[in-house]
């Protein structure tokens, strides 16, 4: 299973001098309080880490430098406790490269009105401080998320939590690696790209490899191998052997089985976490990978068809956003226009992700008329239901346009006995007739990754940060 490295996150409380040492030993209690709090609440899949506290310009510039150049920090968190000058802010927010978050928030929840006085106002001025920081971030134009409420509120910590994702993934973008098998689909628009421009802005390096590079690693697979992994098919998925023989349908299976292991160990030799493949290039290969890619989208690699780069570091990029929970590429099919029913058919020749799987997947051997090769096995299962998002980008030339579709999936309710490929069913907004038009006016194209899990605002952060246009239908 693909991992990303430990991360966390630092948590930078702004404050100055200007109070007192006691007040400011008040807000470095106060933080470690909420700080030890946001960690024990269970809701943060990374640790957060109190930094010491920012009173000057020179401790504000050091923390920033050290975020840039230290791997495991994903992104920064930040507090106004008190009144905390902006001019002191500009140096080290100038340097930071990473994902900043500001926590428009204060220690307690409520206004204490019995007890009111001074020195209270003066320890507790988030509402002074957040404009005085806030005004220095939009001055800089810096594109950082701003979550407002208390700190132990249950929305407040879900924004985090989501924003955390979100900036462990732009880290990841800049570690994605695309090996291409083959090049793109002839005479196909979309699925072009400048690859140059791609790792300027996104960071992704993209590699291509003749497919004999590939066939070379997969005739290296020894039968034991195959074996083995035939036992864990066993294991995991209902064999559907059709009007099959089990013996031929058995050796068709193998041979996927034999393209996964080296698919994944040539993958893993190049440190690549994300690939294409391509019908058109399929030279010294018995079979399109199917149930091989499968297998490999679930570990959590990133994959498109057709030679998609672009889609593939897309996939890639937002299963670690996800934790490769329900996301994964996709590709526009069919329409159902009957009145009150409409919707769209989302599937693939074959490699539809399994993490997607509602039902359990079967393993199923069928003719492909594509690819003139022998009848490749795959796994075939219904798509889960759920609201979600839809993620295209595509290359104008000039720049690269991202458009964001908010879908709502849901269980196929008639079956497909013929279909030999597994189907996802979803409704778009703000309906079929709408979502379908504006997609098609701004371009998007017909490989996408679609996620169960993730949020327009998540993508659209992610966005943020890279500078990329962005284009919301909902």
């Amino acid at each position: 299973m693909l991992t990303v490295d430990k991360k966390e996150f630092w948590f930078v409380v702004g404050s100055q001098h200007l109070y007192g040492e006691e007040a400011l030993k008040k807000v470095k209690d106060n933080a470690d309080k909420v700080v030890n709090g946001l960690n024990q609440s269970g809701k943060f899949a990374y640790p957060i880490v109190l930094k010491e506290l920012a009173v000057t310009a020179d401790t504000i510039t050091s923390l920033m430098k050290e975020v840039n150049y230290r791997d495991e920090v994903a992104g920064v968190i930040t507090w106004m406790h008190t009144f905390s000058p902006a001019k002191m802010w500009i140096r080290g927010t100038k340097l930071l490269q990473k994902p900043l978050l500001h926590l428009a928030t204060q220690f307690n929840e409520s206004i204490p009105w019995e007890t009111i006085d001074m020195d209270f106002m003066n320890l507790n001025q988030s509402a002074h401080g957040d404009r005085e920081y806030g005004f220095i971030n939009a001055r800089l134009n810096k594109n950082n998320k701003i979550v407002v409420g208390h700190w132990e509120s249950e929305a407040v910590q879900k924004q985090i939590t989501e924003w955390m994702d979100v900036a462990v993934a732009y880290n990841e973008s800049f570690n994605i690696r695309v090996a291409r098998f083959g090049d793109n689909m002839r005479n196909v628009g979309v699925t072009e790209g400048d690859k140059v421009e791609a790792q300027i802005q996104f960071g992704w390096i993209v590699d291509y490899f003749g497919i004999g590079d590939l066939v070379q690693e997969i005739d290296a697979v020894s039968d034991e191998e195959v074996e083995k992994l035939f036992k864990e098919y066993q294991t995991l998925y209902d064999f559907d052997y059709g009007e099959y023989d089990q013996d031929v349908w058995a050796k068709h299976v193998k041979v996927q089985a034999k393209q996964e292991i080296g698919m994944r160990n040539f993958l893993e030799k190049g440190n690549y976490n994300a690939f294409t493949s391509n019908f058109e290039d399929l030279y010294g290969m018995q079979q399109l990978p199917g149930l091989a890619v499968q297998r490999l989208m679930a570990e959590g690699y990133g994959f498109a068809g057709e030679g998609d780069w672009k889609t593939a570091a897309i996939d890639r990029l937002m299963k670690v956003m996800a934790h490769n929970k329900n996301t994964g590429f996709m590709e526009d099919y069919t329409y159902e226009l009957a009145p009150g029913k409409e919707s769209i058919l989302q599937s693939h020749m074959m490699e539809v992700d399994p993490t997607l799987a509602s039902t359990k997947p079967k393993i199923v051997v069928s003719p492909l008329s594509m690819g003139d090769r022998e009848d490749p096995a795959r796994l075939v299962f219904d798509g889960k239901a759920g609201d979600g998002v839809v993620v295209s980008m595509v290359d104008f030339g000039t720049h690269y346009k991202l458009l964001i579709n908010e879908v709502t999936a849901f269980e196929p309710t008639e079956a497909a006995p013929n279909l030999p490929v597994a189907r996802v069913l979803w409704d778009v907004k703000p309906n079929f007739h709408e979502g379908v038009k504006s997609w098609i006016e701004a371009g998007g194209g017909h490989h996408t990754v679609v996620s169960l899990n993730l949020t327009t605002d998540q993508i659209v952060t992610w966005a943020k940060l890279v500078d990329l246009e962005t284009i919301i239908i909902k």
